[in-house]
């Protein structure tokens, strides 16, 4: 029977002979190292060749990210000099002694890996196995990495005359005795006394029987916990114990307390956790190059992994941390500047600026742009300009005056022959940006000297502008469709039928993404690919012949991100920031209130609408919940139609209705139809309603600072002045803390780097942002932290952007694992 090796060796020569193309075996040479592995292990009669075994297989698994023939030769050749020496069978060791009596739980079986699922482990069956897979642990690998959510400090060693009340402290001591009661209900408390010499404490457990065996007189025990009071005498209740001659895991020392899930207990995860890091964490690889780590002054990642678990003080854990933090920051950098790289290394369109277009137009517009619009501006058209396709985040609060920057630069990619795409997440969204670029392209002053593409016969704007929306009809559809196709179309501006199936473009030269944490990666993706044509670019744009071209592509977020959360998610992009709104722009006027002061709130709002505008009130649930006392908005609209305002006309909006359902209450709210809009959070981007002066928010202490700003840019967007109340029920001093920061301040990046502050990276976007993998340790407060490991991620990138030099291949690997599932960032 072939074995493990020879077959690798015959597969290695095969993909040689092949032209080193991962063609030598069905699914790639990485797919086929998780099946090598399993038989590879069984052959593996030392610790010798177990580590072989795992270099080979992380080589094998990274071989699929060389992108040049060379290094995968380089690869091959060291894989197949390695098979050639592989070491003589040694005869196995027995067990010592120590080792032999390890508890059952926590030995592994024989010739397992860190990737062999938990049930490696002997003693934990399919019922643990499951729990396991509740918490997001599936294997020894996963394992290590389930880090304790906090630490109960019991290293403060005192005696029992120094005890104090409420404290959390350690004593050592002897049991004089201990004993078992039932209670009238039917439960079991034990008790024990514990002296050392300088006092006796008594101990109480609940529902624990068998510690009468386990702690007999004369046992010395650690004890541990916090000291509490009962008929004036300190008393331990549910302390942790350990026998004094055992190493301390559960006392006396900073003792991890992790997640648990039903059917864990705190004790037995935790003894697992401490023979599972004791023995596998000298197994797992350091995938950080030992320069690095001497360059960054972190731990190595054995004890880092030791120490974040079972920390012998408060320094080491900190050191800990940093080491997992920047481990996580840095490979999401690592992604992200991959991601740029690659985008980068793409030929894309340089275009030529038709300065006199430009300033036309600027002068057409009714007001000066601001200089923050000015400076976005600038860096858009010089990245538009260069030969490589543009990746730019277009950043700015609500009324900052996005739009026209994005108008100018696609004004710009059509005066070169080209086309530009707007896709919006809903067509309500999408029909506005229609009539505002419409309306802002309408003024210019033509004609203008060395515009060839355009047709200026009539001395009018040639720009075809269309809207593609799901509520088209098929024929309409098509004929767009056919117009996009022909070059017809110069600028079309829709949803996500854009990426659909039919819609293709003569030469699209830049897609603009409008609220683009809206879509989901596969969309922004199809709209890229959208514009990789193969045909030469247009005469006017400079730029190579043949080949795939890629157009430029900017995004837009109204939702302001502080600066240290735009540098993680955003980091494969420039980021433009508008920061300043237009001057003359009114400030909505923002009021905290209490619910007694509910009646006068419904007064106010009902005297803004007799002046003839509209209004939103803000709940923030669908259905009841017991355990959030937030008004139902369906339950809501019904109580405030029938018994708040029965003579005004009212809308519901809520994330239980269908899209199209959703659409036409919005499209009915700005028509004017209802009074007043009653609505769940789904009304927090997308809808601009001029008209509407007043925004309602009840519960407002249960919504974060930018979700709260947000809903405010809802009004004040017109020249009336407009208003913001604020009602909030029994508010946490952290609620409290919010509600008094947006009462105060207008500024939405002021605002955004205080909900970070306040609530933590987990709860700013509400979910885990599209794209990005979850951090299991680093905050988004490690603003350092961050800092350090993206300097260190572009300096590795400039030096080995595939990550293919040998020192580098653990960390190609680990990447690969890091980012598996997730693609493009923007």
């Amino acid at each position: 029977m072939t074995s493990a090796f020879e077959k690798l060796t015959k597969i290695l020569t095969l993909e040689k002979e092949q032209g080193y193309r991962n063609k030598a075996v069905i699914g790639g040479l990485e797919k086929f190292a998780s099946f090598w592995r399993e038989g590879a292990r069984q052959e593996a009669e030392d610790l010798e060749r177990a580590h072989l075994v795992e270099e080979i297989v992380a080589l094998l698994q990274s071989y699929p990210t060389l992108e040049d023939r060379r290094s995968r030769e380089g690869v091959v050749e060291d894989i197949l000099t390695r098979l050639g020496q592989r070491p003589r069978r040694v005869k196995e060791e027995p067990l010592e002694k120590e080792e032999a009596v390890k508890p059952k739980e926590a030995q592994p079986r024989e010739r397992q890996g860190l990737d062999s699922p938990v049930t490696a482990f002997v003693g934990i069956g399919p019922s643990h196995a499951e729990r396991f897979k509740r918490l997001g642990v599936e294997t020894i690998r996963d394992l290590l990495y389930l880090f304790p959510r906090r630490y109960n400090d019991f290293s403060s060693l005192k005696t029992i005359n120094q005890l104090e009340y409420g404290e959390e402290v350690t004593i050592i001591g002897n049991i004089w005795e201990t004993k078992a009661r039932e209670t009238r209900k039917g439960g079991i408390i034990v008790t024990s006394i514990i002296s050392d010499g300088t006092g006796t404490i008594q101990a109480t457990w609940f529902n624990q029987p068998y510690l009468v065996k386990r702690l007999p007189p004369g046992r010395q025990i650690v004890l541990s916990g916090k000291v509490d009071e009962y008929l004036g005498r300190l008393v331990f209740q549910s302390p942790e114990w350990e026998p004094l001659e055992k190493e301390l895991v559960h006392t006396a020392r900073l003792v991890p307390v992790y997640p648990l899930t039903k059917g864990l207990s705190a004790r037995w995860l935790r003894r697992l956790m401490k023979k599972t890091v004791d023995y596998w964490s000298k197994r797992l690889p350091d995938h950080l190059p030992a320069r690095l780590c001497e360059r960054a002054n972190l731990m190595d990642l054995e004890t880092a992994i030791g120490q974040i678990h079972f920390p012998e003080n408060e320094e080491s854990l900190n050191r800990a941390r940093r080491r997992l933090c920047f481990d996580e920051f840095f490979l999401i950098q690592l992604g992200v500047q991959r991601q740029r790289h690659l985008w980068r290394s793409k030929p894309g369109r340089a275009l030529v600026i038709n300065e006199e277009l430009l300033g036309s137009f600027l002068q057409s517009l009714p007001f000066t742009l601001t200089s923050a619009q000015q400076r976005a501006l600038r860096e858009i058209v010089n990245d538009l300009r260069q030969p490589y396709p543009m990746s730019r985040l277009l950043q700015g609060d609500v009324g900052s005056g996005k739009t026209v920057v994005a108008a100018a630069a696609m004004l710009l990619t059509v005066a070169n022959g080209c086309q530009a795409v707007m896709m919006a997440p809903t067509e309500i969204l999408a029909e506005q940006h229609y009539k505002t670029i419409a309306d802002l392209l309408a003024n210019i002053q033509y004609p203008i000297s060395n515009l060839k593409p355009f047709d200026l016969a009539q001395g009018k704007p040639p720009t075809s502008i269309r809207l593609l929306i799901g509520s088209l009809t098929s024929l309409e559809k098509q004929q767009i469709h056919q117009e996009a196709a022909a070059g017809v179309v110069d600028i079309l501006i829709g949803t996500h039928a854009l990426i659909q199936e039919g819609v293709e473009f003569r030469d699209l030269g830049l897609a603009v993404i409008d609220e683009q944490h809206r879509f989901g990666v596969a969309q922004r993706a199809a709209l890229r690919q959208k514009g990789i044509t193969e045909a030469g670019p247009s005469p006017h744009v400079g730029g190579k012949e043949g080949g795939a071209v890629c157009p430029h592509v900017l995004v837009m977020s109204a939702t302001p991100i502080p600066r240290t959360l735009a540098l993680t998610i955003y980091g494969d992009l420039d980021i433009a920031v508008v920061d300043e709104l237009p001057p003359g722009r009114r400030e909505i006027k923002t009021r905290w209130l209490l619910p007694r002061e509910r009646e006068r709130a419904y007064g106010f709002l009902r005297g803004q609408i007799e002046q003839g505008h509209q209004a939103f009130i803000i709940c923030p649930l669908v259905e009841e919940s017991e355990k959030i006392e937030a008004k139902a908005a369906v339950e809501e609209y019904e109580r405030l139609q029938r018994v708040i305002f029965p003579d005004l006309k009212l809308g519901l909006l809520h994330g239980r209705l269908k899209g199209e359902e959703k659409e036409a209450v919005m499209a009915a709210f700005k028509r004017g139809e209802f009074h007043i809009l009653v609505s769940t959070s789904v009304v927090e981007l997308g809808i601009d309603v001029p008209n509407a002066t007043v925004m309602l928010v009840e519960g407002a202490n249960r919504f974060g600072l930018a979700q709260l700003h947000q809903f405010r840019g809802r009004v004040g967007r017109s020249e009336y002045q407009s208003y913001c109340l604020l009602l909030s029920d029994s508010p946490t001093p952290e609620a409290q803390e919010r509600l008094r920061a947006i009462e105060t301040t207008q500024d939405g990046f002021a605002l955004a780097e205080k909900d970070l502050e306040l609530r933590g990276p987990g709860e700013f976007f509400g979910t885990r942002q599209s794209g990005l993998p979850e951090l299991k340790l680093a905050g988004l407060g490690d603003v350092r932290i961050l800092e350090q490991a993206r300097n260190e991620a572009q300096a590795l990138s400039r030096e080995d952007p595939d990550l293919t030099k040998p020192e580098h291949r653990l960390l190609a690997r680990k990447l690969a694992e890091f980012w598996r599932g997730e693609s493009d960032l923007s």
